[in-house]
């Protein structure tokens, strides 16, 4: 590949050097018997056109060293940083290779702003870096060995530790750093300066050897909409815009999308993100700032979080986490009609549960165990949706389950 596009290069520089260089008329006119000499040459004015070259040299990828085949269809799991550079790493590895999954999504920038594994001492990032991953080439070189496919998670507008280090780039209310009910700040979606400080992380990760960006938390914080005139913030280049409050925040989160892909356009990696299910059922999510269609027109793959416990009653299910195949089924048809009216739609690769939700009852919960799980992954594949990524916080996965249940 880069042999052929360096031949271009070449093709192109010596056309244009031919450009530049005065062509003559050598040749004798027909009946006029020998050529005129050379200093009689006769000069003749070339029309130049100016050859748009950026295309080519944007075919330039950068290559990592590794070499892995997308899969037949991304069946992945969730990883955290302390399991992916711990004792457990092993376990998940041997559950992936003795199974139908083929995938893993690593946290590289985990739900506190910090980074998972230790770059180089002058990285900008190296103040906010925590060792759970002692070595992320090793281990995706082991990876590479074994075809699992690699999905780099990447938290972008969750981040305390940003927040704490320059609050000027949070939120703020009576000049403290505003947190949610669980403690967690947020960084602010209409400053580019944040949008630029995530992609550089994602090139980190793109460089390393990922194969796939998965940005999440690609949002307001939950509620905005009810608290945005007391908090303290600063909109940007979106505060003069002559649009609706909640057309700023789906134009800045929309935005960054679109920016974080380009930028990644030259990396070779896919550009995923994690959305709330529910915002492919709704024009926009007006507090949150997401825009299904408008997300999923810029990135290569949309993971909507339908996990059943995540629902209130809804498609006339009273109790969803007790009917994951019809939740999930009535989700996927949803989301077959929004992305069919994209002219480019994504891949769909949606979260799906493999834990349970103790605070939805007084008593035992439903218990998702391979029945549950199998239950969701049928109800997808049946709409047409062959990906999907298992989520459980503390990466204990369900033994046995059968991840293609269709086949």
């Amino acid at each position: 590949m880069r042999n052929v596009q360096l031949k271009r290069l070449i093709f192109i520089g010596v056309f244009l050097i031919g450009l530049w260089v005065p062509l003559h008329n050598v040749h004798a006119e027909e009946g006029q018997g020998e050529a005129r000499k050379g200093n009689n040459y006769e000069s003749r004015p070339l029309a130049l056109k100016k050859i748009d070259t950026s295309e080519t040299f944007a075919r330039f990828v950068y290559d990592s060293g590794l070499d892995f085949e997308y899969p037949d269809a991304v069946r992945g799991i969730y990883v955290t940083g302390n399991s992916a550079g711990g004792s457990r790493f092993e376990s998940l590895l041997e559950l992936v290779e003795n199974s139908d999954l083929n995938a893993m999504v690593i946290d590289i920038k985990e739900d506190h702003g910090n980074l998972t594994f230790m770059p180089d001492k002058d990285s900008p990032y190296y103040d906010i870096a925590k060792p759970f991953i002692k070595d992320p080439r090793k281990m995706l070189e082991v990876l590479e060995e074994k075809g699992i496919y690699p999905i780099a998670r990447v938290v972008v507008f969750k981040d305390s530790i940003l927040a704490e280090k320059q609050p000027e780039l949070s939120f703020r209310e009576n000049g403290e750093i505003w947190r949610n009910g669980r403690g967690e700040a947020f960084v602010n979606p209409f400053l580019k300066e944040v949008w630029e400080y995530n992609v550089g992380i994602a090139k980190m990760a793109a460089k390393l050897g990922f194969q796939d960006i998965q940005f999440d938390y690609v949002r307001f914080p939950e509620g905005f909409e009810k608290r945005a005139d007391d908090l303290q913030y600063n909109q940007g280049e979106y505060a003069d815009l002559d649009i609706s409050e909640v057309d700023k925040r789906v134009k800045a989160v929309t935005d960054f999308v679109e920016y974080a892909h380009k930028e990644l356009e030259n990396f070779g990696v896919d550009v995923s993100v994690d959305i709330f299910g529910y915002s492919a059922t709704i024009p926009a999510a007006p507090g949150i700032g997401q825009d299904f269609s408008k997300i999923s027109a810029n990135v290569d793959v949309i993971s909507s979080m339908i996990y059943p416990s995540h629902w209130t009653a809804y498609f006339g299910i009273p109790f969803p986490d007790k009917e994951p195949y019809k939740l999930v089924s009535e989700y996927a048809k949803v989301e077959n009609q929004v992305l069919s009216k994209l002219e480019d739609p994504p891949t769909s690769r949606p979260w799906i549960q493999d834990f349970e939700a103790p605070w939805l009852y007084s008593g035992a919960p439903t218990e998702y165990g391979k029945a549950e799980v199998e239950a969701q992954i049928r109800a997808l594949n049946e709409h047409g949706i062959k990906e999907f990524l298992l989520w459980n916080p503390g990466n204990s996965y369900t033994p046995n389950v059968d991840y293609t249940p269709l086949d």
